[in-house]
Parts: structure tokens; sequence; C-alpha cells
């Protein structure tokens, strides 16, 4: 299948959208200037390093260097400094989570596809899969990283909220313009166009796709959602979301449906939103804790 690399750019009142598709997720840029020519420098500089990220990470791609991990049968790779800072982060959230965030986990695919599944794996078929899981059997001696055979890495989970903030501070080198990067719901800004002029961003309703539950408003930082509105399994009359608990294989129980984090930048709203996730039924205890502005969704 053809992957789109087309970049679209228009005017929205005082402002400039720059729109494209990657990461699997409808990507815009919103800029708060004047200058048609400065708004298309800001749009085909987000729009590369988005695609830049999304080969270099993607796990479907033969030539990413996820893909070189996951096929290295055992033997030591060595990884660039960029790519050595995400596993340094991934092991962070590893440890912060108590196991619960792992990178290793995305193997459990094979018992949840969800996009094509009507109904619940078999007990015997999680088995089988749950020793092919644990950053604890990883080696990671910087930069070299060795994975045991059969097991995989995934860096979806913290791939997209890295690339808005990096996109940012691209755009940020250039110009100290009023700029939000979305993708896919996964936002930072720089600052909002004025005082009296926030950047106003819906929470998608649950229960209604494409429509609002709810408005926030945002004048600098970022926002992240985690949730399972998208991707989700009806079996017998449960229902079952993607959010998987690497321990049991199983969907994590009394998840909220979305949850949301305002940070200081995207990838911590990201980690606490799915450390929330993660927590079930404590999501909104656990959030709390953190002293952060949140959003929950059941």
């Amino acid at each position: 299948m053809a992957i789109d690399r087309s970049t679209q750019l228009s005017k929205q009142g005082d402002s400039w959208v720059g729109r494209f598709s990657a990461m699997a997720s409808p990507c815009e840029i919103l800029m708060h200037v004047s200058d048609e020519m400065l708004a298309e420098k800001f749009l085909q500089v987000a729009a590369k390093e988005a695609w830049r990220i999304e080969e270099k990470y993607s796990r479907y791609r033969e030539d990413s260097i996820v893909s070189q991990i996951n096929g290295s049968d055992g033997k030591a790779i060595e990884v660039d400094s960029e790519t050595a800072q995400l596993l340094d982060f991934a092991l962070q959230c590893y440890e912060l989570s108590g196991g619960m965030f792992d990178i290793s986990s995305g193997i459990l695919r094979q018992a949840w596809p969800f996009s094509n599944a009507s109904k619940e794996p078999s007990q015997e078929l999680i088995d089988s899969l749950l020793p092919l899981i644990g950053l604890e059997k990883v080696q990671w001696n910087t930069p070299h990283l060795s994975l045991p055979p059969w097991m995989q890495i995934d860096l979806g989970g913290i791939g997209k909220e890295y690339a808005v903030d990096r996109t940012l501070g691209l755009l940020l080198g250039i110009s100290d313009s009023p700029i939000l990067v979305n993708f896919g719901g996964d936002i930072a800004c720089s600052r909002c166009p004025d005082s009296d002029n926030p950047w106003r961003i819906g929470i998608e309703d649950p229960k209604a796709a494409n429509e609002a539950q709810q408005l926030l408003e945002l004048t600098s930082g970022a926002l992240a959602t985690s949730g399972n509105t998208q991707r989700y399994l009806i079996s017998n009359g449960k229902r079952y979301g993607h959010v998987l608990n690497p321990n049991t294989g199983w969907p994590v129980e009394g998840a909220p449906l979305s949850i949301t984090v305002a940070e200081a930048n995207c990838t911590r709203a990201g980690m606490l939103a799915t450390f929330a996730m993660l927590k079930g039924e404590g999501a909104e205890d656990f959030l709390e804790e953190q002293e952060v502005r949140y959003w929950v969704l059941r």
C-alpha cells in the first residue's frame, strides 16, 4: 500500500493550518503567523521530522532500527544516541510503573489483534506469549542492546509523543510564533496567540466518534490522551480495551475509556496518561497523587 507523503496548507482565520499523515494518525500544525511562506516552511519541517521518526522506529519497516533489533536473534545491536535515549526512557517507564509499562509487551498483539478479531483469545495462546515479555530479560549496555530470541520491542507507546516534542522544538528554532503541534490527539504548543485567545481543544466523546465531549483551553505546554475509544473488542457482551496488562496478557480491568493529561511536554503527559490507564480502577487516585491536570472519561 502506498504511503501518503503529501501536505496541505490552508488559511483559517488569522492562522494557517498544515495537515499531513504520519504514524497512522492525522497530523496538523496550527500556526498563528501572517506569512504564508513561513507557514509553509513550518509545515515542511514538521512533516519531514514526523516521517523521519516514523520510518526510523516503525515496526512495519524492515529497514527500521526496531526491526533490526527484533530480528537480531539474540545478537547485540549497537544503536545511535537518539535511540539510546528512547530506550533509556522506556526502561525508566518500566521501572516507575512496576513493570506495567513494557515495550516488549507488543507481542501480545498476536493474541489481541482487535481490528479484525471477533472473540477473545484462548488462555493457551496468551500463556505461550507471556514468557516473551519482560524488559528485565533484555541486556542494555549503552549503546548495545541484546534482545533474547523471539522477543520483540515496540516503541509505538512513546514514539508519537516524542515526535510531537521534537517537532515543536524544531519549529521554535525557526521562530517563536504561536504554534500548536497535534499528532493524532497528542498535542504540544509554544504559546497561545494572546491571553484572550487560547488554543481550544476538544476531548473526543468515547460514545460518539468525532464529537467532542469536553472543550479544553491550552495556553502553553502539552496534552496527551490514552484510551480505549478506538481499539476494543466486544465478545459475549463484554468490552475488552486494547490497554493490556503485561503480567496477565489480558486487558486491564476497570480501565477508563479515555484519560487526558496536561503537562509541560507531551512525552511526560503521555507517560502519565498511560500509567493511569494501567492502574485501571485506580486511575483517578494515581493522577491525584501526581498533582496534574487531567480528564477521565468512563
